[in-house]
């Protein structure tokens, strides 16, 4: 009898092929052209590649990207804010690749895997158990629209199906689709798009900027707690959930307030039966000093979402964090009453393994802890350096400090990115605030080599000051 002998499977055949060497060796000017002419950029505007060519970057180490030239930027920015203990990390990078040996991914529909399941335990556990369940998506806008959905299904099946509308913070941002663009209040990214929107009611911002003369940040938060309160004792009926950025609006220009703001929603959300929902994509992971931002408040959100940080800044992945209760309310055999939302890679395993070594460096490297020797250095070495500049506004929360600049000119933020660029850092300034976010591997003399790079970017951006009009910022965060 003649033996099956199948043909080698497509991975082995690959296998035998030595990897192409083409995109390593390619030069800066040769990708740039190749990326203006094939890939469509996030958050910016494309007739501006030619004047703001796209940084092309062939690897990274610790809190530094190297470029295909081999020139050296530190990741101000920590990569859109999700790079935590630096690029290529050994542990993670171990981690990964003996997960890359028995799983990379399986539906999470009827099946199941250890890493999805060690992350939600370990995350519940650290919120003392007060958000027991974890529903898993690949990104922050689609962690913010489940969190949406689950608050609205919620009360309709609770038999509230009129608590349809919800309430979010003027100058917030969740996200970019439909669903996210709900609840954000950046005109940017939502003008365009407003017929397709419903309208969520939007009430004040505790930014603490705002503070009049005598007012304390929580004398702001109380103020905008106000408004709160007016909105959902009147309303309540027909309000679903809250949506708040605990302590940091981070898109909007880095304002930060008082933990008494959330204390205050927490209390307002019991008082009326209102959900809570804190949105801690960009301001979880410890950005803000705890791991939560809302333990600063001494209080637990109905949902918390996360994505970003959580996986060390090497894969997609997000979540949602409910209360059990939450999670309990959609046992039923009538489908209609289950929460049936799905993406194709929910729980992928390879990101739930780098979170999980994520979360093992939290631990063995005492992160929360060195961090704040590394903010009070920051703050320190940069209120020095600002002080006589034209500059307002010098603020920090945990591992997130910026400034406001007075009568920054035309095209500020783009002028400013390609500045710091000749200083070796990768900075995006958001309109007139300019913030440094580092990954927490950032030590005390990389430290000093962003602060002054800081100043010198500041420096030569102001000697040069444009004011033609109508120019308008493309970098924006």
């Amino acid at each position: 009898m003649r033996r099956y002998d199948p043909a080698p499977c497509p991975h082995e055949r690959t296998a035998r092929v030595p990897p192409t060497t083409a995109f390593s060796s390619s030069s800066n000017a040769d990708l740039q052209q190749r990326s203006r002419r094939h890939v469509w950029h996030p958050c910016t505007q494309s007739i501006r590649l030619e004047a703001v060519p796209p940084l092309p970057i062939a690897r990274g180490e610790g809190v530094w990207l190297i470029d295909q030239e081999g020139r050296r930027y530190m990741d101000a920015t920590s990569s859109w804010w999700v790079n935590l203990f630096g690029h290529a990390h050994p542990a993670i990078n171990a981690a990964l690749k003996q997960q890359l040996d028995t799983l990379s991914h399986v539906m999470l529909a009827g099946c199941t895997h250890a890493p999805a399941v060690e992350l939600a335990q370990r995350l519940s556990a650290l919120t003392g158990g007060a958000l027991g369940h974890c529903f898993y998506a690949s990104d922050g806008a689609s962690a913010v629209e489940i969190a949406l959905k689950m608050s609205f299904h919620f009360w309709r099946n609770a038999g509230r199906g009129d608590k349809r509308r919800f309430v979010a913070l003027k100058h917030g941002y969740h996200g970019e689709t439909l669903g996210a663009l709900h609840v954000t209040d950046v005109p940017v990214f939502r003008d365009a798009y407003a017929p397709l929107l419903a309208n969520a009611h939007l009430v004040a911002s505790p930014d603490a900027r705002n503070a009049s003369a005598g007012e304390s940040a929580a004398d702001v938060a109380s103020r905008a707690a106000a408004e709160l309160e007016a909105l959902l004792a009147e309303q309540h009926d027909t309000i679903a959930a809250v949506i708040v950025e605990p302590l940091v609006q981070c898109a909007t220009g880095m304002a930060m307030h008082d933990p008494e703001y959330l204390r205050r929603v927490r209390a307002l959300c019991d008082r009326h039966g209102v959900h809570l929902i804190a949105d801690e994509i960009a301001v979880g992971c410890g950005r803000t000093g705890s791991f939560f931002a809302c333990e600063q408040a001494g209080i637990w959100p109905d949902f918390l979402c996360l994505s970003k940080g959580i996986s060390g800044g090497y894969l997609p992945l997000a979540l949602v964090m409910a209360r059990d209760a939450i999670h309990d309310a959609f046992i039923d055999d009538d489908a209609a009453r289950s929460f049936l939302h799905s993406h194709s890679y929910t729980g992928n395993a390879l990101a739930c393994r780098a979170a999980l070594a994520t979360l093992d460096l939290f631990e063995a490297e005492e992160a929360l802890r060195r961090n704040r020797g590394r903010a009070q250095r920051l703050l320190q070495r940069l209120s020095g350096g600002l002080e006589g500049r034209a500059v307002d506004h010098l603020r920090q929360r945990g591992m997130i400090t910026a400034f406001d600049v007075r009568e920054p000119g035309a095209r500020f933020a783009e002028r400013f990115h390609l500045a710091a660029r000749a200083q070796g850092l990768l900075m995006r300034p958001i309109g007139n605030t300019v913030y440094l976010m580092p990954p927490y591997a950032i030590g005390d003399g990389e430290i000093d080599l962003l602060v002054d790079g800081t100043l010198a970017t500041l420096d030569a951006v102001l000697a040069t000051n444009p004011r033609q009009e109508g120019a308008r910022d493309v970098a924006l965060a």
